[in-house]
């Protein structure tokens, strides 16, 4: 399966198919048919390029199918599949999807480790997911969280990071996020999807909850200097918008493709924001 497809015409191939649509999710929690209006919407813009999956939990698998059938979309909507409901639930919410071929395409299925990222549980990850469909495993920052990345990458998954949420504790350090992009470069063919608070390009403060968000961009240029030997933490850690868009424009086309083969997509609640902010920084 190829991770990087060639970019769509007229989209960097830094910022091809990198966001995510999460817009079921907190904090928006959009309804399910305002969420779909508003993706095919995006599907039809300028920057449609940018766009990635849509995300689901599969426990609003039959909410969405009723939607689309309405919808009637001109071609299946590619979908990633959150398990919301177990390992065990993944066979059937699996065996749904491809039941509707004319309204979804499968192209990823996303779930939380267990606390102990258990190699029989991985094992059973990769025996219920179809081998061209990307497996996304999530372990727990915590105590031996990077092994489980490393077990994670080994037996073929993707692991994600989440770099927010509703609760300080759930947005990891400048460190944290610095380790894991080590552990992840350092492994030969990894990549790795980010989700959650990745809401503007650049790290900022936000005025309402005071938490420090990380920046997408700060994300893309780390990732770009962890694959070159470079300061990684600095780049996590600035606000320098514009020194971190001169960054990121300066990388040669190989470059950039390396940096998504690395850092492949992340969940953003708004497909909006990302492209406002990379618009404003000239990177579009």
């Amino acid at each position: 399966m190829e991770l990087t497809p060639p970019g769509p015409r007229g989209i960097p191939p830094l910022f091809a198919r990198l966001v995510d649509d999460s817009a079921l999710f907190p904090p928006v929690g959009a309804a399910m048919p305002e969420a779909l209006r508003a993706h095919f919407v995006s599907r039809e813009s300028e920057h449609a390029g940018v766009l990635g999956v849509f995300l689901c939990q599969a426990s609003r698998l039959p909410e969405l199918i009723t939607e689309l059938i309405k919808i009637k979309p001109k071609q299946p909507l590619p979908l990633s599949l959150i398990i919301d409901t177990g390992l065990g639930g993944v066979p059937k919410a699996i065996s749904i999807v491809e039941s509707r071929s004319e309204l979804l395409a499968l192209r990823m299925v996303e779930m939380p480790a267990p606390s102990d990222v258990d190699e029989v549980w991985l094992e059973r990850v990769s025996e219920f997911v179809p081998e061209d469909v990307i497996r996304v495993v999530e372990p727990r920052r915590g105590v031996g969280w990077l092994d489980g990345v490393r077990k994670v990458i080994e037996h073929g998954s993707w692991p994600k990071i989440r770099c927010g949420g509703q609760a300080g504790e759930n947005f990891p350090s400048v460190d944290e996020v610095a380790d894991f992009l080590a552990v992840v470069s350092g492994s030969s063919g990894a990549s790795f999807k980010a989700t959650n608070s990745l809401h503007r390009a650049v790290r900022h403060t936000d005025p309402g909850s005071g938490f420090v968000h990380h920046g997408f961009l700060n994300l893309l240029v780390a990732s770009a200097r962890s694959l070159a030997g470079g300061d990684v933490r600095a780049a996590l850690a600035s606000t320098d918008a514009q020194a971190l868009a001169d960054e990121a424009r300066a990388l040669s086309e190989p470059a950039a493709k390396a940096v998504r083969a690395l850092f492949a997509s992340y969940a953003a609640a708004s497909f909006e924001q990302p492209v406002a902010d990379m618009g404003e920084l000239g990177l579009l």
